[in-house]
């Protein structure tokens, strides 16, 4: 299948419902809780919720890039505090689901790799911020790690599919080096200087506790 038949079909009607299928079942697997394969509708609800906020702070756009990726207004930081609350696996099960809600709203696809590594892999790798949930510091060092999962999948896909794209100077390992952590480095910065506000990380101390209640 070319590339503008990808493209096609996930801006058609059938591609669309394919995609919202998946995301039917990643939210279904989402209510069954690991233990004894109980269902747990407080973490549904949250995980909803935590998709809607990334969406919703997704769309407000600090800067955008010419080839793809923006700074936004602390998206990141909702799927991680989803995998901060909820752990790992509904973590990047959320964040899943939150990348293929944009691949509904806004699809580039040129290859099958391409859309996993720049829609459902790339938000749901910031699930892994949850492997750091116990830890002393595990909001900001979870922070810190899922961006870095991000990111890796996003120079994947830059080395892999757009490195055509590099200027002069660069070749594709280092155009997409450079590239995405332009983006995404800034955001983690400057997310982190408000993580580090000392309510705000007692304000998630409070959530994960009410949560785990």
């Amino acid at each position: 299948m070319s590339s503008e038949q990808l493209q096609g079909f996930f801006e058609s009607t059938a591609g669309q419902i394919v995609t919202v299928c998946i995301i039917v079942a990643l939210f279904g697997a989402i209510l069954i809780s690991g233990k004894n394969k109980k269902t747990d509708t407080k973490a549904l609800v949250l995980s909803a919720i935590f998709v809607a906020l990334y969406l919703a702070l997704n769309q407000v756009t600090i800067f955008r890039m010419p080839q793809g990726g923006s700074i936004t207004a602390f998206s990141m930081l909702a799927i991680t505090s989803c995998s901060y609350l909820l752990g790992v696996r509904r973590g990047i099960m959320a964040g899943m689901c939150a990348g293929l809600v944009e691949l509904i709203f806004n699809p580039y696809v040129i290859h099958p790799i391409q859309l996993l590594l720049d829609y459902p892999l790339a938000v749901g790798a910031l699930g892994f911020a949850g492997l750091f949930q116990n830890g002393k510091h595990g909001l900001i060092t979870g922070y810190l790690f899922g961006a870095f999962c991000r990111y890796l999948c996003t120079f994947l896909s830059g080395v892999i599919f757009f490195g055509e794209y590099a200027p002069d100077g660069f070749n594709a390992f280092t155009w997409s080096l450079y590239y995405n952590i332009t983006y995404i480095g800034t955001e983690a910065v400057v997310t982190l200087v408000i993580l580090f506000l000392p309510p705000i990380r007692k304000t998630f101390e409070r959530l994960k506790t009410q949560v785990n209640n």
